[in-house]
């Protein structure tokens, strides 16, 4: 069954299409803080690091940690916007 799921993805994104899995993930991830996100992110590369894993499991925990990782980094992108536009209104007020 891994290796239909597997092709479905490799179709998906053949076809321009982020692969549904991938889809749910985010979906989960997004309502996740930063700080719980970047939390989460610490443990997985910790048992990432510490290896004795299955691979298919290693796998999946290197999966959740990039998309943890993706949404820390839009957590902090979306801060850096923030202050660029409430600085370029404080220098338009000048």
């Amino acid at each position: 069954m891994a290796k239909t799921e597997s092709a479905n993805a490799k179709a998906q994104r053949e076809a321009g299409q982020e692969p549904t899995g991938d889809v749910e993930l985010r979906e989960e991830l997004a309502a996740l803080s930063y700080e719980q996100a970047r939390e989460e992110l610490v443990t997985t590369v910790r048992r990432l690091e510490a290896g004795n894993l299955p691979l298919e499991e290693s796998l999946s925990l290197w999966k959740r940690g990039e998309a943890l990782a993706d949404r820390c980094q839009a957590w902090l992108d979306g801060a850096r916007e923030t202050l660029e536009q409430a600085r370029a209104e404080q220098a338009a007020d000048d």
